[in-house]
């Protein structure tokens, strides 16, 4: 997660759909603060389920290798014909 924003709850009030665009397109969380005190945390829904959910570190490892082979980039169409053409070379 980014550096949080802190708001009053009266400004989170006031601008609420303006602060949901802002957390979710810049992936920063924000603090809703009453009379000084945080009381409330906004997150984007990508950031709430990687905190409800943690990635298992296989799935991690699998993600940064792809990244590093380049592979994160293929269609659906393309990793089935991928594995139609492992599956036949097994069977030979």
């Amino acid at each position: 997660m980014n550096d949080g924003i802190v708001v009053t709850a009266l400004d989170a009030r006031t601008n609420f759909g303006k602060l949901l665009r802002r957390v979710e397109d810049e992936g920063r969380s924000l603090v809703i603060e009453k009379r000084g005190r945080p009381r409330a945390v906004l997150l984007s829904l990508r950031d709430y389920v990687r905190l409800a959910v943690p990635e298992p570190e296989v799935l991690r490892v699998i993600g940064q290798e792809s990244r590093q082979k380049g592979t994160t980039d293929l269609s659906g169409k393309r990793i089935d014909q991928i594995i139609k053409t492992a599956r036949k070379a097994k069977r030979r």
